[in-house]
C-alpha cells in the first residue's frame, strides 16, 4: 500500500480497524453473557454500534500516529466489563472471555479474504481494487490483533488462558505482572522484540488467509 496517500490510507484502513476492535471487545462480552456475567449487557456495551467502544486514543490517536509514521496500524478499544464473581466457573469462564476475542479476530479475517475473492469476481477496477486494499487491510489488522492477544503477558488475552492452565499458587505471583504488562509492551516493541516475537505467526496466519483470499 505504499503507492497510497495518507488520505486514502485512512479510507481503506478506518473500517476494518473499527470492525477490528470492535467485534473483539463485543466477543468478550457476547461470552460473558452466556457464562453468566451480564455486566457488559446491562451496561449497553454489547452492540456493534463504534461510538459505545471507542478509545479516542486506542482507536483513533494511535493508530493514526502508526500508519502516518510507520504504515503499521495497531488499536485497542474501551476493555468490555467483566465481573468474574458473576461467572458459572470463573477461571475456566475467565478463559473462554479472553479466547473469544481473538476468535472473533481470525473468524473477521476468514471473512475479509471472501471479500477479497468477490472483489475480484466483480473485476471492475474502480470497484474492485478499492476492495481488494479493504480486504488485505481487514487480513492484516485482525491477524495483528489475534496473534499480539494471544502473548501470555497480562493483561492480554493470553494471559487469561495461562491462568486457567497454571496451579493457583502460582497464579497469584503471575496475576501480579498485570500492573506492568504496558510497559513490558512498550518496552518489547521499542526494542524489537516484540517484532521479532510475531514476525513469523503473524506471518503465517497472514498467509493462511491470503491463501484463502486466492493471493
Amino acid at each position: 500500500m505504499d503507492e497510497l496517500s495518507l488520505i486514502q490510507k485512512i479510507a481503506v484502513w478506518v473500517l476494518p480497524v473499527i470492525f477490528a476492535i470492535t467485534v473483539h471487545e463485543v466477543a468478550h462480552g457476547w461470552v460473558a453473557k452466556l457464562c453468566g456475567d451480564k455486566t457488559a449487557w446491562m451496561l449497553g456495551r454489547l452492540t456493534l454500534n463504534p461510538l459505545k467502544h471507542i478509545d479516542p486514543v486506542g482507536t483513533i490517536l494511535v493508530p493514526g500516529l502508526l500508519l502516518a509514521t510507520t504504515g503499521f496500524v495497531f488499536g485497542w478499544a474501551k476493555p468490555v466489563p467483566v465481573n468474574m464473581h458473576n461467572l458459572q466457573r470463573p477461571k475456566r469462564d475467565m478463559a473462554l472471555v479472553a479466547l473469544a476475542g481473538p476468535v472473533a479476530n481470525l473468524l473477521m479475517a476468514v471473512g475479509w479474504a471472501l471479500f477479497i475473492r468477490l472483489a475480484v469476481a466483480i473485476n471492475t477496477v474502480e470497484i474492485s481494487l478499492p476492495m481488494l486494499y479493504v480486504g488485505i487491510a481487514g487480513i492484516m489488522i485482525n491477524t495483528v490483533l489475534a496473534v499480539l492477544n494471544l502473548l501470555p503477558i497480562p493483561p492480554l488475552d493470553g494471559s487469561r488462558i495461562v491462568a486457567w492452565l497454571l496451579p493457583a499458587q502460582w497464579n497469584y505471583y503471575y496475576g501480579y505482572i498485570e500492573r506492568y504488562g504496558f510497559f513490558i509492551l512498550i518496552g518489547l516493541m521499542m526494542t524489537d522484540i516484540l517484532g521479532a516475537i510475531l514476525s513469523a505467526p503473524i506471518g503465517w496466519v497472514k498467509s493462511v488467509f491470503f491463501a484463502l483470499a486466492g493471493l
